[in-house]
């Protein structure tokens, strides 16, 4: 029997969604692991659970992803929203945000998958950021369309008297909070909520997630937006924040048009996440949507550069160099590969639910949320209509070819499906028809496809008469075979 494709992107089992994803590095045990500690979409109707998880992998192997369990749950039962976990002195701090983030305390653990326990209650707010420093001080930030930060008593609980900071950030306006002076506002540093903070190259990196209400053209964002990570960077860990850039977008591919313009390709939504470097490569964990609401999120993956330039800028995404010097920085592309860098084994089944590439037709095609907790679970795109292109990058093929692609697909219509390569417009590789009911199909390759390419599906109906917006067809998986 065939492979199934895992930890691609996103990262964790699809049947798993914890979003506003903090990666750490901890040391435990002689083993070092990356873990991750975040939200846990579990009540379906609205944002976040009643419990948080943690996820981990060895650091020497990003896609084996263990889950230990439930680390903490609510001293009332409360809905939680997103912590952050630091060590200090062996033991392991997690800042839990409980009551959707009115009340943050913190926990304590001598594993850094916990359990955490006997929770105190912090002078903390909402979606809390800590820094340990080198010389051990320990540094808090958090808010929601307010910024605030202050250095850590011993307690890891209370601000130290002198370092509270308000608004290191201008804050973004937004409708409903348009009563604050008009100083504290800013559509450029527009921080919307995710403090996480890093130490990076001896500069202090806060990152977060911006709501802009300016035009972004190049990525097609014409609408207040809140799907960016991005970053201020300072010499100082609590004031002096200056411009950084964006890190993360989560949009989808973009497609540029001839005017120079962008179109996303995904449903963008709120972000929250956090930097890692694990054995000198350096990543973004972010987090997607995926149906028709944000409550249903999934951790994502994309390594990023990362640059001090003779100018004493922080370089941080996707970096142009002239001369071998930074110059500037874009947000890495959203991806179906994730760590998988070289592209996913096109030869094993992989799930249509990790598309980064949902575009076209007249109906809102979205990757329907699934929770079954089995190892071959897909998460199918449903809502296709005609015109409607799904698209993963990249897939890597080996030095030779493959001769057919299968699918499943399940025909609620008769349709035509179009495999292009490298492209959504791209060359035609393969074509096949299914008929109103079918649910699998094998058709062979016009194209030869060696090593690494991107790969688009299609879908037309064949029928005329039917309204645009007619839903033709549910997607749940395809592979290759040679």
């Amino acid at each position: 029997m065939k492979e199934v494709i895992k930890s691609a992107n996103p990262y964790m089992p699809l049947w798993e969604h914890v979003p506003d994803g903090e990666p750490r590095v901890f040391e435990y045990n002689g083993e070092k692991r990356v873990y991750v500690y975040g939200s846990h979409d579990i009540e379906k109707s609205e944002y976040c659970g009643r419990d948080q998880v943690v996820w981990s992998a060895p650091v020497d192997d990003l896609t084996n992803w263990t889950c230990h369990g439930v680390c903490y749950t609510a001293t009332d039962g409360s809905i939680l929203y997103a912590p952050d976990v630091v060590e200090k002195n062996g033991t392991y701090y997690l800042y839990a945000a409980e009551a959707k983030g009115q009340r943050v305390m913190v926990a304590e653990s001598r594993n850094p998958a916990g359990p955490f326990v006997n929770p105190r209650k912090t002078e903390l707010g909402f979606d809390p950021g800590i820094l340990v420093d080198n010389d051990g001080r320990v540094y808090a930030y958090w808010g929601f369309c307010h910024s605030f930060c202050g250095e850590l008593n011993d307690d890891m609980a209370t601000i130290k008297e002198g370092t509270f900071h308000d608004h290191p950030l201008l804050h973004a306006p937004v409708p409903w909070n348009l009563g604050e002076d008009a100083e504290h506002i800013g559509a450029e540093d527009a921080f919307f909520e995710a403090s996480s903070p890093r130490k990076i190259m001896g500069k202090y990196v806060y990152l977060y997630s911006k709501r802009t209400i300016n035009n972004v053209p190049e990525l097609g964002v014409f609408e207040p937006n809140n799907g960016f990570l991005s970053y201020k960077v300072s010499d100082k860990p609590l004031e002096g924040f200056k411009d950084g850039g964006d890190i993360s977008f989560n949009g989808g591919e973009i497609l540029q048009n001839a005017d120079g313009s962008g179109t996303m390709t995904y449903r963008w939504g709120n972000n929250h996440g956090g930097l890692v470097q694990i054995n000198e490569q350096w990543y973004i964990f972010y987090h997607r949507q995926t149906g028709t609401d944000e409550f249903s999120r999934q951790g994502m993956i994309e390594p990023v550069d990362v640059a001090l330039g003779k100018d004493d800028k922080l370089y941080i995404g996707k970096i142009t160099y002239k001369d071998g010097e930074p110059i500037s920085s874009v947000p890495v592309e959203m991806t179906s590969q994730g760590v998988q860098v070289n592209g996913l084994d096109a030869y094993k089944w992989i799930s249509a639910g990790y598309a980064c590439h949902l575009h076209g037709g007249k109906k809102n095609a979205y990757i329907k949320a699934v929770y079954d907790k089995t190892d071959d679970v897909t998460a199918p795109i449903v809502n296709i209509s005609d015109g409607l292109k799904a698209g993963y990058r990249y897939l890597q093929f080996g030095l030779k070819s493959p001769l057919t692609i299968s699918v499943q697909i399940e025909a609620m219509e008769n349709i035509t499906v179009n495999v292009r390569a490298d492209s959504h417009d791209g060359k035609i590789i393969s074509s096949f028809s299914m008929n109103k009911g079918e649910k699998e199909c094998t058709s062979r390759l016009d194209s030869s496809l060696i090593g690494k390419h991107a790969v688009y599906f299609e879908f037309r109906s064949k029928d005329a008469s039917l309204a645009a917006d007619a839903e033709i067809a549910r997607f749940n998986r395809f592979t290759f075979d040679k």
